[in-house]
């Protein structure tokens, strides 16, 4: 019979102190994984837009497909006034819209930006003391946040695409900076200078590397670019989106621990999202499903509009172009080709379509490719915030 050999007292605790190293290791390590889980699903706010608005809403969709209402605040509350300047009040707008359409088999995303100054009529909606607020026909679009915050902005939103939204997600002026700065950046081309006192905004035509407060600069701006108006703003935020995609499918997250922590810790804490995304589990399950769509699985066009009625400084959905951009939409389409086709091919020539009741022309001095540092009287200006 062979005769096991004692392992050496010295060996013995060589391998010892090995297993409880490895122990530990698993047990520190199962431990940070949880307090990162608890750390990043109490980093989300969130709102309950299904309980605020109830049953009285469009259907969702069956096929797979969802839509996804994405804005901005101009809230200046907190590190936001530092960074945007202006009026330091404490109501809020939405400052961006962004309504994200994801098709049947999540290969693609139709993206269709809301002018701010677009006018819609507000249902009746709940404001922060839980009084109602009556209905409101020609109301800017952008107050339905202001009166009665996301879940006001969903409603309105719903009224006017007839479109259920699914999810809500809300980011503001810090907390796009701090993303922006977690990504390591955006880079961006301008097809002309943008100069633009208002948001600090200074750059001449070309390719920049932006950090995070430049890039909230760059989606800002409106003074800069167009004809002063939110349209030449919202050109410049969908380039600023696409570049965002390309930076952040080319970080490899998942093979960089410490980057993903960094991008995931400010990411949860920038975002205010409804209570169906408000956990780390579904943030990721939506990431996973959107994991496919890059740039160039991505269409972006601004809802069509024209010079409103009346009031040259507001603008209203073009018709029938808006309604089938909808259409599209609801049944699981591309946006029709002549609303991409008659997107502006720089945000210089951004600016709504004169209607024939009326009409804002350019100074003749002033050609379209130019940018208008000193523009007419823009669709939106005397709304600046």
């Amino acid at each position: 019979m062979v005769e096991h050999t004692r392992v050496p007292s010295r060996r013995r605790r060589v391998l010892r102190a090995a297993a409880c190293a490895v122990a530990a290791l698993v047990v520190l390590g199962a431990g940070a994984a949880g307090y990162a889980y608890f750390k990043l699903n109490g980093n989300i706010k969130s709102v309950d837009i299904d309980a605020r608005l109830g049953t009285a809403r469009p259907p969702s969709a069956t096929d797979g497909s969802f839509n996804v209402l994405v804005l901005g605040s101009d809230s200046r509350n907190g590190l936001n006034g530092r960074l945007a300047g202006g009026d330091t009040g404490e109501t809020a707008r939405s400052d961006t819209a962004m309504v994200v359409h994801v098709n049947q088999d999540h290969s693609r995303a139709e993206v269709v930006s809301i002018p701010r100054d677009t006018l819609v009529t507000r249902p009746e909606c709940t404001d922060a003391k839980g009084l109602p607020t009556p209905v409101a026909k020609r109301a800017m679009y952008n107050s339905a946040y202001e009166t009665g915050g996301a879940a006001c902005a969903v409603k309105t939103t719903e009224l006017l695409t007839g479109l259920r939204m699914d999810h809500y997600v809300e980011i503001d002026f810090e907390g796009f900076a701090r993303v922006v700065d977690a990504l390591g950046g955006a880079t961006v081309t301008t097809t002309v200078p943008i100069h633009d006192q208002d948001s600090g905004l200074d750059l001449a035509a070309g390719e920049h590397h932006l950090d995070g407060k430049q890039a909230l600069a760059f989606v800002r701006t409106r003074h800069g670019v167009g004809d002063g108006s939110d349209l030449g703003r919202i050109e410049l935020q969908k380039q600023m989106v696409k570049s965002l995609l390309q930076q952040t499918g080319g970080l490899g997250l998942f093979g960089n621990p410490a980057r993903l922590w960094s991008v995931g810790d400010t990411l949860t804490r920038s975002i205010t999202t409804d209570s169906a995304l408000a956990s780390v589990n579904s943030l990721v399950g939506l990431a996973q499903e959107l994991k496919g769509i890059g740039p160039d699985q991505l269409s972006m066009v601004t809802l069509p509009v024209v010079t409103a009625p009346g009031d040259p400084n507001r603008v209203v959905p073009q018709q029938p172009q808006a309604d089938r951009v909808w259409a599209a939409l609801k049944a699981d389409q591309r946006l029709p080709e002549d609303v991409l086709a008659a997107q502006p091919e720089n945000p210089a020539q951004a600016g709504p379509t004169a209607s024939a009741r009326a009409v804002t022309r350019a100074p003749e001095s002033a050609p379209a490719s130019a940018p208008a540092t000193a523009a007419r009287p823009p669709a939106g200006a005397t709304a600046s915030r």
